[in-house]
């Protein structure tokens, strides 16, 4: 009876390892994404959610300059924050494609090395909150550039673009 708890209590660790890991892939995907600026409109943990969307919100604003009424100088300072982080995430994003990888090759093996699954899940979570602070701090830099009008204008704007992903609810005219 011991044997067949103790395989119990394996199996269930290994799913639940599986689980942490297919959850934890997708935010470093998706953390990449963000770092390079694209999928603009693929939802991501820890985005923007004050504005309505999840996009870059510095790429968004530099690509509606004109519309946002950026001075060349604003457009040079977002652009220095933009690059700033993705030279600073870049190692971190690095960094956990590696540990994810080390991960699932622990996950293949008979039995899970649980204390090297855990150790490696914990670095994966401290480099994921150390991209989400880059991400947090990139956001507040960026919107000191921006006046409070600037801002309304780039929130109104997403809002707006979000609106055109969204898909239509029941009863609503599609």
């Amino acid at each position: 009876m011991n044997k067949k708890i103790q395989t119990f209590l394996l199996g269930s660790a290994a799913l639940a390892l599986s689980a942490v890991s297919l959850a934890i892939s997708p935010l470093a995907t998706n953390a990449n994404a963000q770092a390079s600026g694209e999928g603009a409109a693929t939802p991501r943990p820890g985005m923007h959610r004050q504005f309505g969307t999840s996009a870059p919100l510095i790429s968004i604003a530099l690509s509606h300059q004109s519309e946002l009424g950026l001075s060349t100088t604003q457009v040079s300072n977002l652009e220095n924050i933009r690059t700033d982080f993705q030279n600073r995430t870049a190692p971190i994003l690095q960094d956990l494609r590696s540990i994810e990888s080390k991960l699932r090759e622990v996950q293949q093996q008979n039995p899970v090395d649980l204390v090297q699954a855990k150790a490696l899940i914990e670095q994966s979570e401290k480099r994921q909150a150390e991209l989400r602070y880059q991400r947090l701090e990139a956001l507040e830099n960026g919107k000191a550039i921006l006046t409070a009008q600037q801002q309304d204008q780039l929130k109104n704007l997403v809002a707006s673009m979000h609106q055109r992903f969204r898909k239509p609810q029941p009863g609503q005219a599609s």
